[in-house]
Formats: structure tokens, C-alpha cells, sequence
């Protein structure tokens, strides 16, 4: 069985994996495996072209056409339109390969083995990264063991807190991230392969669209019209939870508590440990977004409030949860702050480790 990453692992894997070597990333839509490797290749000058081998009805859609060649007389197949041709290394990302019909899985197999298609080599340097979708709920083809033993393959499923952060880095509405921060299981349901196919689910792209719609409606009075526009988009259970969210008390944001600990003390007295985890690691994403520096005393006074109230209420398993995400180096910017502008919550955050 393959082993299970999340975002982190992810990032760390395409940084050291050899090109010579294929990664293939097993997971459900919407879970952000393309971007993440768009934008981590990239970011480094290197071009990322996706292809959707279920979209290809013809091996000719991924090798090229057939052509003759007047001057020998032979048949050689021009380049499809993504092949590079400046000699310069690219990704290759095939996505929904376990959707692919079985003739271009095929000349996937040369390209897997020997970076070649219909006999013209890819850039040296280049990579090949495959996706495939996993679940019953998918109609999917059976990839043969041959082609799956030439990737090192992945079980990709990032965590709810990861998916927050990269909220929070791309504007998603705070209603919306309110919502998850206080139920996390409604990030991503399964489909009922039972109910049909028009059956909706959440999931993190649905959740993108579900920010969408309120930026784009700005302040809704009638919540009848839009529950009815986000049940399309989430399902109807998940729509009602959302809805009814809306309209009750939320919980408590890390930010509120870093800037006022003491107008959240008594709300945080009355959270539980799935609660206080969610303010834990929500203290570390908004740490690891960068503080100004007008804000950097207030903040850190605010987070010494926060630890040295865990500590003297005695709420030893969320103390142990703040504390791993430190050990662990999870968010690195978060910790750097810690380190040289909070000294006394790095004190404190230390006493924690010792009587863990």
C-alpha cells in the first residue's frame, strides 16, 4: 500500500525526487494537486504543461499525427501541439491517468520509461508526474502493474488545517473559513455512489465557489435564495449547516485571539479540544502570514495570554497539540517569530515541552 502525504510532504518530495524518476499522486478532484505543482515548479522558472489523458479519444491527441516524409518516404509522426521544442525541460503532468483509454495508456508507457514519444525525446531534465482519481464513486480504467512499477507512487490527502492556510493566502471568505475552522469533517464528503450522479458533495473546490458566490453578492438579506444557490454547490445538508452558521454565533478566530486575548478568555474557557486545536494551529498560520511590525508587541503579548492561560487551566492535550506544531518545525515563519520576537512565549512553549 502506498504511503499517505499531505501539502508539506508533497513539496518535499518534488524538491528532492531525481528527475529521472516519475511521481505518481493518488487522491480525490479538488484537492489542489495540480496547482501545488504548477506553482512549485514554476516558481523556479520551470514550465508545467497538463494534459488530460481522459479528455484524448486518440493516441494522435499525445504522440502527434502521422506524416509522410516526401524526401525519404517514410512516416513520422509530428509533434503534438504542448511538445517542447527549445531543448529546455518541462513537466509533464498527466492528470486523470486512470481515466485514460487503454491505447494512449500505451504510449504512456514509452514516455514513462524512456521520456519519449513516437521516438522524440523530451528535454533532458524534463519530469513526468501522473494523477489518478481513487474511489468508487469514479469510472475509472485499471492501470496495468507494469506502468504503475515505473512511478513512486503517493496516497495525496493534505489536511484540513493546510487547506485553511492556503484560504487565508487567497482571499477565500472569512465566512467560509469560519465555517471549516468550526466543522473541519465538512471540508470534503464522499459521494453516495447510491444516490445517483447529480448527487452533491462538498469538497475544496466547491468550497471555492461557495466564496465566490458571497463575494459576488456581497451582503445577502435573503437567506432562502441563497441557501438554495449553495445547495447546487454543496449539497443540501451541507448548505443547511452552512446557512444556519451564518446565522448563529461563530467561533472565535485565532487573529481575534491575538489581538485581544481577554475579550476571548471567557468564550475559549468553554471551547473543547477540537476547538482549541483549531485555534492552536490557526495561531501558527496567522504567524507564519508575516505580523506587522506595529503589531509585533500586541501580538506577542497576546499569544504569552494565550499559552499561560492553557498552562494554568491545566489543559494538558492542547498544550501538547500547540507544542508538536513547534517540535515539528511545521510553520517555519511562525517559529521564527517565536523565537526572536515572542522570547516569553518561547519560554513557555519550552516549559511545555519539558513536562510533556
Amino acid at each position: 500500500m502506498a504511503i499517505t502525504i499531505n501539502t508539506g510532504d508533497l513539496k518535499t518530495i518534488l524538491e528532492t525526487t531525481p528527475s529521472t524518476q516519475n511521481i505518481l499522486l493518488v487522491g480525490k478532484h479538488g484537492i489542489g494537486k495540480s496547482e501545488i505543482i504548477t506553482r512549485h515548479f514554476e516558481d523556479q522558472g520551470i514550465p508545467v504543461i497538463a494534459l488530460f489523458l481522459g479528455q484524448m479519444s486518440d493516441p494522435g491527441d499525445l504522440i502527434g499525427l502521422p506524416n509522410k516524409d516526401e524526401a525519404t518516404g517514410k512516416t513520422e509522426f509530428m509533434p503534438p501541439y504542448w511538445f517542447p521544442m527549445d531543448d529546455k525541460p518541462v513537466v509533464l503532468f498527466l492528470d486523470e491517468m486512470n481515466r485514460a483509454r487503454p491505447e494512449i495508456l500505451q504510449s504512456v508507457m514509452d514516455l514513462s520509461l524512456n521520456r519519449k514519444l513516437a521516438g522524440r525525446s523530451l528535454p533532458p531534465g524534463s519530469r513526468v508526474i501522473a494523477a489518478v482519481n481513487d474511489g468508487e464513486e469514479y469510472q475509472l480504467t485499471d492501470l496495468d502493474p507494469a506502468l504503475v512499477s515505473r512511478f513512486n507512487v503517493y496516497f495525496f490527502s493534505p489536511t484540513v488545517g493546510e487547506w485553511l492556510f492556503w484560504a487565508k493566502q487567497n482571499d477565500i471568505d472569512q465566512r467560509v473559513i469560519n465555517f471549516i475552522e468550526e466543522h473541519p469533517d465538512e471540508l470534503e464528503k464522499n459521494v453516495d455512489i447510491n444516490k445517483g450522479t447529480f448527487d452533491k458533495t462538498p469538497d475544496r473546490r466547491a468550497w471555492v465557489r461557495v466564496s465566490g458566490l458571497l463575494k459576488a453578492n456581497g451582503t445577502i438579506t435573503d437567506m432562502n435564495r441563497l441557501a438554495k444557490i449553495i445547495t447546487g454547490v454543496i449539497g443540501a445538508r451541507s448548505a443547511s449547516m452552512f446557512i444556519q452558521s451564518l446565522n448563529q454565533s461563530r467561533m472565535l478566530t485565532a487573529r481575534e485571539v491575538l489581538s485581544d486575548f481577554a475579550a476571548c478568555q471567557q468564550d475559549l474557557s468553554t471551547y473543547t479540544m477540537p476547538q482549541i486545536a483549531i485555534i492552536n494551529e490557526g495561531i501558527y498560520q496567522v504567524l507564519e502570514l508575516g505580523v506587522d511590525k506595529k503589531a509585533v508587541e500586541p501580538v506577542g503579548r497576546n499569544l504569552v495570554r494565550y499559552l499561560q492561560w492553557m498552562l494554568s487551566n491545566g489543559r494538558q492535550e492542547a498544550i501538547a497539540h500547540f507544542a508538536s506544531f513547534f517540535e515539528n518545525a511545521t510553520y517555519p515563519n511562525a517559529n521564527a517569530f517565536i523565537m526572536m520576537d515572542c522570547r516569553d512565549a518561547l519560554q513557555l512553549i519550552n516549559q511545555m515541552i519539558a513536562n510533556l
